[in-house]
């Protein structure tokens, strides 16, 4: 069965080296050393893509994907290698796709590692970056963040140099349609295509994996975030709202979701962190797509559209280990979108804003971040807007604040 398998798998994997491929805004050097390489991030963002187009120049390999229930029957591990090494002729390096699913990947990993083989490993699971797998792997590996299509990445796959005013309008596009590769570039259709993945990914990852007992409660805490991105959400309120009353199911859901790469939370900044642990958090996705597939009240809010591709970028970085970030609120009420730390200092405070037209809305903004950027001595002040590039300068209680608006498909292009 193993054998039957693997070569129905090479087969399909040669007919990938054909597809197209769109190259990805990663430091492809990350390859070029021995330890284990872990591709992570959402499935179908383009982990095995990236892998392929690897081995792609590589003379000596051997593949097998374990999203194959089949495949998770076997004991005895010994036995994929020997059917690879027959089929592939002992391959050097092994790409394995999806290997959270295997029980006891690390130390399978490990053990071929040490025999002198090549590994390239991807994965849909956040755990896969945590201090425990760097523990099993004992710093023998390298981690790849691999997301949806970035926005510098969606212009990339029209081969086509846009003007500033053609970026722009790309920006909307890729406001309601997201990132994920296969239905942009195969041209299919994305709300279809992403609702299945996102029900998928909610079986697969989640209720499948932890034997949730009642998988209806899941769907409903996953409607209601995806509805409300951008929002802040505490316990007790989802609790109200989806009539769950164990706070700690709502709590373990949320983290499962996350874990599988659907939503991340953000917290609300402190200098204590005791208060970031009490205080409210926000709830953002890591595709648009996504929202517009499965959101209820899907309305074409753009400005929370706009913040949730900002947030995308950020959260990016982030796993990459670039800088922390958090939202900011004030006792009356008044935000800032996006804290952003690097290091010990605060580095940027970022506001999001869809319609600077009105004029009522822009100075609530600018008022929050003046305020914001006295409390926090941050004077590196910006806000993203659709269109407008200018600096307006302000002495703010014995500050003076220079605050940059900036397109955001330019500020995209540039960070994302």
């Amino acid at each position: 069965m193993l054998r039957d398998i693997i070569i129905t798998q090479k087969r399909e994997l040669e007919s990938k080296f054909l597809e197209r491929y769109v190259e990805r805004n990663i430091d492809y050097s990350l390859f070029n050393n021995d330890l284990i390489k872990v591709i992570i991030g959402p499935r179908r963002a383009g982990k095995s893509f990236l892998g392929i187009h690897y081995l792609k120049n590589t003379n000596n390999f051997g593949y097998l994907n374990f999203d194959d229930e089949r495949i998770l029957e076997i004991k005895n591990y010994d036995e994929i290698i020997t059917n690879i090494d027959a089929i592939y002729g002992n391959p050097k390096t092994l790409l394995f796709d999806e290997i959270q699913n295997l029980p006891n990947w690390e130390l399978f990993v490990n053990r071929l590692h040490r025999n002198g083989r090549n590994l390239i490993v991807t994965g849909s699971n956040s755990k896969m970056l945590s201090k425990e797998l760097a523990t099993h792997l004992t710093g023998r590996h390298i981690p790849v963040i691999v997301f949806p299509f970035s926005f510098a990445e969606f212009i990339m796959m029209d081969r086509i140099e846009f003007t500033e005013t053609e970026k722009n309008t790309k920006l909307y596009d890729y406001l309601q349609y997201g990132g994920f590769p296969e239905p942009l570039i195969k041209r299919i259709d994305v709300k279809n295509y992403l609702s299945i993945l996102f029900n998928a990914i909610l079986y697969k990852d989640i209720i499948s994996r932890y034997s949730i007992r009642y998988p209806a409660q899941l769907d409903v805490v996953a409607s209601y975030l995806i509805s409300n991105i951008a929002k802040e959400y505490s316990y007790n309120t989802l609790s109200k709202i989806t009539k769950i009353n164990n706070i700690r199911t709502i709590e373990k859901y949320i983290n499962y979701l996350e874990e599988a790469f659907i939503f991340f939370k953000v917290n609300r900044f402190s200098f204590k962190l005791k208060e970031q642990l009490t205080y409210n958090k926000k709830i953002y996705c890591i595709d648009n797509g996504l929202i517009y597939s499965k959101a209820i009240s899907y309305t074409k809010n753009r400005g929370q559209l706009l913040e949730n591709v900002v947030a995308i970028v950020l959260k990016k970085q982030e796993l990459n280990g670039k800088l922390r970030f958090y939202f900011w609120k004030n006792q009356q009420g008044e935000e800032v979108d996006f804290v952003v730390q690097q290091g010990n200092t605060i580095g940027w405070l970022i506001q999001v804003c869809y319609d600077i037209t009105n004029l009522e809305t822009l100075e609530r903004e600018k008022r929050s971040l003046l305020k914001a950027s006295k409390e926090l001595s941050c004077n590196n002040v910006i806000i993203l807007n659709c269109e407008v590039e200018k600096e307006e300068i302000f002495q703010w209680y014995g500050n003076r604040v220079t605050i940059r608006f900036i397109p955001l498909w330019k500020w995209l292009i540039k960070f994302g």
